[in-house]
């Protein structure tokens, strides 16, 4: 199954109402995991917030408790994609002896690859919200609950973010200013990267390794030099 582009959505995806009790939190993780779970079975354009919470063995009402249709759903599943990505870097980056630019760049690949091969949904859904389907049309991509409501699943440029989430990382630990440059050289790498990993995966299921090397050396004479 093809990877789904990403779309460019303006404002962080919100949640109707967010969990306040930890029975509430657990439901809607449940609902995420099944998302995802059934985004690699269906894809985007059959995923439906019924068969969803079907899956997730909660009501249907429980759903549109959190998410007003289901492009709301997947951008709140890309957002935590988002947020266990940069969890996963920063342990690495912690947990290394001594880190350099090159060991920095392939943590930040490394971990991108892995989610792809590993993340139930990510292969499809990674940090951003599917653009269109072919064929769908307005009453399809609302899927709204009873109370109806505009589409909610908008955020920042995904690239975008996730640049961001990956300079931070950078300049705390490499010791380098987070300054402009280093932004725009951390997008470049992102949106390269992006590129080529999808099309690794297009040729091979598991992420063509020549692709993948071929990216890695890319990178490695791109940004290690800022990194320095």
């Amino acid at each position: 199954m093809d990877p789904v582009p990403q779309t460019h959505p303006r404002t962080q995806p919100a949640l109707r109402r967010a969990p306040v009790q930890q029975r509430s939190a657990e439901r809607l993780a449940r609902i995420l995991d099944a998302c995802a779970v059934l985004l690699d079975e269906t894809g985007y354009e059959q995923l439906s917030t019924r068969a969803v919470a079907a899956r997730a063995g909660v009501p249907i009402g429980s759903v549109y408790r959190f998410f007003v249709n289901k492009r709301a759903m997947v951008a709140a599943l890309a957002l935590r994609n988002l947020d266990r990505y940069t969890e996963r870097i920063s342990d690495r980056f912690a947990a290394a002896t001594l880190l350099d630019a090159h060991g920095a760049i392939d943590g930040v690949l490394d971990e991108f690859i892995e989610m792809k091969r590993t993340v139930p949904g990510f292969a499809l859904v990674d940090f951003g919200v599917p653009p269109v389907a072919p064929g769908e049309t307005a009453a399809d991509r609302a899927d709204e609950g009873p109370d109806g409501g505009p589409d909610e699943a908008v955020a920042e440029d995904p690239n975008r973010l996730v640049a961001e989430r990956i300079c931070a990382l950078l300049a705390t630990h490499l010791g380098r200013a987070a300054d402009e440059e280093l932004h725009r050289k951390v997008l470049v790498g992102v949106e390269t990267a992006d590129a080529l990993v999808r099309l690794a995966f297009r040729a091979d299921p598991a992420g063509d390794p020549a692709l993948v090397a071929e990216t890695r050396c890319l990178l490695h004479a791109y940004l290690a030099p800022s990194l320095a």
